[in-house]
Parts: C-alpha cells; sequence; structure tokens
C-alpha cells in the first residue's frame, strides 16, 4: 500500500484519504492479507507492517510534485516480486510511474479525473489499473482504464451517535474553497433562520486567502468560526449538529465527511452534484437539493429525520469491511487479467 508523503496513516485531523487508507489496511488484515504500508514520517496506526520511507511528513510542501515523485522513486527500490503480489497505490504521480514496477499495480483515483489530472491519468501505462471512488467519478472520464468502483468507507468503532435528531446548529465542514460553497453555507443558513457553524481547514495559502476575502466578510452573529479542528473535535461537531451541510459547487468524487456525518446519526442537506446522489438517501438520510434557493427550506426540515436511520444507512453500505471485499476482488481479477476492459465494477453493498 503506497500512500502519499503529506500525512501520517491514520492522520491526527483533516485527512480523508489516509482515514480510507487505515481503514481498508486494517479490513485486509483482518481477512488474512499480509499487507505492508510505505509512508512517511515515524508515526502510524495500522495493523500492517509500515515502512517508513522518508523520516520528514512533507505536509508543508502539499501539492508539490517534486515531494511525490522522490517518495515514489525510494518506493520503486524498496519493492519486487519476490515480496508482493500486487501493489495497491493512493499517490496523484503513482499511476503514471508505476509501469516500471515489476509488480502489478492498481492506483485509487481520489480526484476528479478531467482536465490536467485527466491528462496524467490518461496515460497510465498499460499494466496499471485504475479504481473508481464512485460511479459518479467514473462516469467523467469513461475512457480510462478503470478496473473497479470500490465505495470508500469508515470505521465506525470510534465514531460516537447520537439516537435522537439534535436541536444545534447547522454544520459545514470542509476546506475554505470556492468548490466547497462556505458563503453558499453562510446565506443559506441565514434565510432558514438557523444558526451555523462553519468548521473549516484554513491552513494553505488559497484557504486563507477565501476566507478573507470572500467567508470573512458574511460573517455575523449567527456564525461560529472553528479553525482547523481535529478529529475529535470534528466529530463532537458533527455529533451536536442539527445537519451537515454540503453546498458543493463541484462534481464531488465522493465526500468522505457525508458518510461521518452520517455515522454520528446527522443528516446532510446537499446540492445534487457528483457523488451526492450515491450516497445521502434523499429523505431518510438526508435531503439532496438541485437548487441552492432549496436549500434553506431542507436545513429546516432536516431536523426530523432518524439518526438511527443514518448510522444505519452508513453501518449497511459504506464498512470498511465491505470495501475490503470490494478491493480484494480487484486485485484479483486484476491479477488474472480479467477486467483491464473494466467489465467488472465491485462495490461495498448496493446503497439502500
Amino acid at each position: 500500500m503506497v500512500v502519499p508523503p503529506w500525512l501520517s496513516v491514520p492522520p491526527p485531523g483533516y485527512g480523508g484519504l489516509e482515514h480510507v487508507v487505515a481503514g481498508l489496511v486494517d479490513g485486509l488484515v483482518g481477512l488474512g492479507h499480509a499487507v505492508t504500508v510505505f509512508g512517511a514520517g515515524r508515526d502510524h496506526g495500522t495493523r500492517a507492517r509500515y515502512v517508513p520511507v522518508g523520516v520528514d511528513l512533507q505536509y508543508e510542501r502539499l501539492g508539490e510534485a517534486l515531494p511525490e515523485l522522490a517518495h515514489l522513486a525510494r518506493v520503486a527500490h524498496l519493492i519486487g516480486p519476490e515480496d508482493f503480489d500486487i501493489i495497491h497505490d493512493h499517490t496523484t504521480i503513482g499511476p503514471l510511474v508505476a509501469g516500471r514496477r515489476s509488480v502489478p499495480t492498481v492506483a485509487t483515483v481520489h480526484g476528479n479525473p478531467v482536465g490536467e489530472y485527466g491528462t496524467v491519468l490518461g496515460d497510465t501505462d498499460e499494466g496499471v489499473g485504475l479504481v473508481a471512488i464512485s460511479h459518479a467519478q467514473r462516469r467523467m472520464n469513461p475512457a480510462l482504464p478503470w478496473v473497479g468502483t470500490v465505495h470508500n468507507a469508515l470505521d465506525t468503532a470510534d465514531v460516537p451517535y447520537k439516537s435522537a435528531p439534535s436541536r444545534g446548529p447547522v454544520l459545514w465542514l470542509a476546506r475554505f474553497h470556492p468548490d466547497k460553497g462556505p458563503d453558499v453555507a453562510i446565506r443559506a443558513a441565514r434565510t432558514a433562520g438557523l444558526p451555523l457553524v462553519l468548521a473549516g481547514k484554513c491552513n494553505e495559502p488559497p484557504e486563507r486567502r477565501h476566507y478573507e476575502e470572500v467567508v470573512e466578510p458574511l460573517l455575523g452573529d449567527d456564525v461560529t468560526v472553528v479553525l482547523n479542528a481535529d478529529r475529535e473535535a470534528a466529530l463532537r461537531l458533527l455529533v451536536d449538529a442539527r445537519c451537515l451541510i454540503m453546498p458543493i459547487q463541484w462534481q464531488e468524487p465522493f465526500g468522505m465527511v457525508i458518510v461521518e456525518a452520517m455515522a454520528t446519526g446527522t443528516p446532510v442537506v446537499a446540492l445534487n452534484r457528483g457523488a451526492v446522489p450515491e450516497l445521502v438517501r434523499d429523505g431518510v438520510t438526508g435531503l439532496v437539493c438541485d437548487r441552492p434557493d432549496d436549500l434553506p427550506d431542507a436545513l429546516r426540515r432536516a431536523g426530523d429525520l432518524d439518526p438511527t436511520a443514518c448510522r444505519t444507512h452508513v453501518t449497511q453500505n459504506f464498512s470498511t469491511g465491505a470495501m475490503a471485499l470490494g478491493y480484494e476482488a480487484v486485485y484479483h481479477d486484476f491479477l488474472h487479467g480479467t477486467t483491464r476492459a473494466a467489465t467488472r465494477q465491485p462495490t461495498p453493498a448496493a446503497v439502500r
């Protein structure tokens, strides 16, 4: 399992990819597989064997190409067919260089497979198979060499949850980025007459700029701001929230915070974009809106949805055990050469 050099697995705070990988690794170990994680930094919290490729995490250089390329070059010297049956790569550049490895590689695509990223993925070596995290993501670029679709998942063992609806504030939990619509969340909650908590990641220059230029001028007494909350604090905010608002302005390929919210028993109000309709049962675990103008009324109505239905939806459809089984099937089919044409699309479960 090759992870990017930015964060530990799992991370102490923000880091959806790393949380997903940690759950997948433990799920595969639970199925009896010997798993080795290649990452950066000394710490990790999985049941797998861990190989620190670099001593220091490269979070401060997140988004730069060279740290990831150097990381992948070091990994290439540490793997061989005598040690591993398959490599599972979660890096951005990995699919482009994985063809040089002597071990077959599947790579999970964690972002939108279009634009410059789509160009990189389109040049994927013939011996590398791509795995989508949602059917919506796969539809964005169906010509890529997909070999499966497996939804992300969450280990709910350490996720607190409520049994009765909360009358707390509306919660927005994301990066301060235009794609995540924090300004749309403020306007929707204000129109609905409901208090709002903006809990955002705000430590990269573009995030700070968006907060200062767009979000800060809209703040008032009805909005509470929580910056860079760690995972424990984020889970407390989710449990206390009336609902989570996801006014996304782009085609979100998954949206791990949606699953986390529902796992705590908190319904989700979201715009109908990307993978949202794959994750949310409209009218049961949340409300899916076609237009921003529909958000205020949905925020009011979300308080009547059943928290138990939200939690059950996650345990039935987005468990780490089901995700591990889905990837196990992908590995098996890819190694036996049966899915190069991407005819099979294993998923953790039929979302009910």
